[in-house]
């Protein structure tokens, strides 16, 4: 069953919204409905205008995810940078139009900009997911005042460039350092610990083999402590290993590398799929739990 803020017009407490960025007592993670605000991300059946970005959140909602993340502004390797004020234009209205027809719904806001970010958050959005790892000064700062869930997800380079030649002496423990780094930072500074989800960025500046070191490195990820979000939804990953060159292709292949996750702990599933997942989860759930 998918999670919701306690009551309409008043924010969770910090050990409420904790229990919502953690996978379950059966151990199955929240899942997190994509919803792109975008006509260019990588995926193009997930591309939305304004009234298709409502009607699939709320399909979402109602197929068993616990949180929609919303987006305008794609990220894909190549993109390139949208204008504040358009990101601003497809997502807060978006966001405003679902919290009064779903109050108590979940909307995690995907941005790297913290105009954005503080309007979103204004509208009713719960989350930050700031695919730049909190680069931004700014947007530091912006998450340490509000004490919300985040997601830091660690980007080599920018989309433009990203995948050109990615390079490292050893992926898991240069990504892990990174987002450890910045997860100290918070904490130091009187962030709570619960409220920091960890994500190592898959696709975003590596290669297969970077990507299935870090997948397989998720308990170096966790660290004991912390959450950690699996962004692997129909990715190039899934279509080199399977051969799939057309994002459409790619679900089995999607629901594969999502078992694995639930399997060693992940604590939430960024998806395409919303159905497909959580009837992976509850079989992988029923089958593991005896």
């Amino acid at each position: 069953m998918a999670s919701s803020a306690p009551s309409e017009g008043m924010r969770p407490s910090t050990q409420e919204l904790a229990s919502l960025i953690r996978k379950d007592e059966f151990g199955r993670p929240k899942i997190m409905g994509i919803v792109n605000v975008t006509n260019d991300s990588f995926h193009k059946n997930s591309r939305c205008d304004f009234d298709q970005a409502i009607k699939t959140a709320l399909d979402m909602w109602d197929l068993g995810a616990d949180w929609v993340d919303v987006g305008g502004e794609s990220t894909r390797p190549g993109s390139k940078e949208v204008s504040l004020d358009e990101e601003l234009n497809r997502v807060i209205p978006v966001i405003k139009k679902l919290k009064t027809l779903m109050p108590n719904g979940l909307i995690s806001i995907d941005t790297k900009k913290v105009e954005v970010a503080k309007e979103a958050i204004k509208a009713g959005a719960l989350m930050v997911n700031d695919v730049s790892g909190l680069r931004d000064d700014k947007m530091f700062e912006f998450v340490l005042s509000e004490k919300i869930p985040v997601c830091i997800m660690h980007m080599q380079n920018d989309p433009e460039n990203m995948q050109v030649l990615p390079y490292y002496d050893d992926c898991l423990t240069e990504v892990s350092n990174y987002l450890f780094s910045k997860a100290e930072d918070l904490i130091a500074k009187g962030f709570p610990e619960d409220l920091i989800i960890l994500d190592p960025g898959i696709g975003f500046g590596k290669s297969l083999d970077h990507n299935l070191e870090l997948l397989r490195g998720i308990e170096k990820l966790r660290r004991g402590t912390f959450s950690v979000l699996n962004g692997v939804s129909r990715k190039s990953m899934i279509g080199e290993i399977t051969n799939n060159k057309c994002t459409s292709d790619r679900l089995s292949g999607t629901l594969g590398a999502s078992a694995y996750a639930q399997i060693n702990g992940v604590d939430l599933l960024r998806v395409h799929d919303v159905k497909e997942h959580v009837d992976l989860s509850n079989v992988l759930s029923a089958i593991i739990n005896e």
